[in-house]
């Protein structure tokens, strides 16, 4: 179940987003949540994290899908620390992009996908 503390992380993100996140969390195989970071970013909280190499858009040139409310990251709670096991993102994204797909009629794109930068808490429409 997400926390209130998630719930206002997402501020900012497209409602259909936010109401598949909470649908998802009902039954995940791991407990997730969203960092600090994970929702509807400013451009210089997108820069930073281009500065930082986690990140390709740097906020300005290139805009990053959470500056537009359209992307969520999240991590795993595993006993009770936060956790970005390759194993467990991948079956609970699965499990996630399941949802979105069968009860929200949403294609979400994971970032775990992708061919080049491997991105495994993030999550776009």
């Amino acid at each position: 179940m997400l926390s209130q503390r998630d719930l206002d992380r997402l501020k900012g993100v497209k409602q259909c987003l936010i109401d598949l996140l909470i649908e998802a969390a009902k039954d995940s195989p791991y407990e997730f949540h969203i960092p600090a970071d994970g929702g509807l970013r400013t451009a210089e909280m997108q820069n930073a994290l281009f500065l930082k190499k986690v990140s390709k858009c740097d906020g300005y040139n290139t805009i990053s899908e959470h500056q537009k409310g359209t992307a969520f990251d999240i991590f795993l709670l595993i006993d009770g620390k936060a956790s970005w096991d390759k194993v467990k993102l991948t079956e609970t994204a699965k499990h996630i992009k399941q949802v979105a797909k069968d009860k929200f009629k949403i294609s979400l794109t994971w970032g775990g996908d992708w061919k080049t930068f491997k991105d495994l808490p993030h999550f776009q429409l």
